[in-house]
């Protein structure tokens, strides 16, 4: 009993040489008597500094996702040009195909095989 007695009277006599009288708050057991006094202070410019670079951070990130969809406008606008061509492109070919199909159907009529070559041809000058 007497090691028992001896601990709890040292953790007393620490507690009140560590801690101001100001201090009215009481600790328990397995909680830390030591508070943490930073070496470096610092000022109110250096504040100042600090919180204007993390808002500069802020809105760099900010900027980063919000131009992340123009880059995107761009490549769905680059896609619906080249669809646009080809649609264009494809136009056109069913025009193609539309004028050879009807040449081989006049060619190949009743009417056309029926028509006979011009014995002669005259040209006017």
């Amino acid at each position: 009993m007497y090691k028992n007695q001896s601990r709890t009277q040292n953790y007393t006599s620490r507690r009140q040489a560590n801690w101001a009288p100001s201090r009215t708050q009481s600790y328990g057991r397995n909680q830390n008597l030591a508070m943490f006094q930073p070496s470096v202070k610092l000022g109110p410019i250096a504040h100042t500094i600090l919180v204007a670079l993390m808002i500069l951070v802020l809105g760099l990130i900010y900027l980063t996702q919000t131009t992340k969809p123009v880059g995107y406008g761009y490549e769905a606008q680059k896609i619906d040009a080249e669809i646009a061509e080809l649609e264009s492109r494809k136009a056109d070919l069913e025009v193609e195909n539309a004028r050879l199909t009807a040449l081989e159907t006049i060619e190949g009529s009743s009417v056309a095989q029926e028509m006979t070559t011009p014995e002669s041809i005259n040209y006017v000058d």
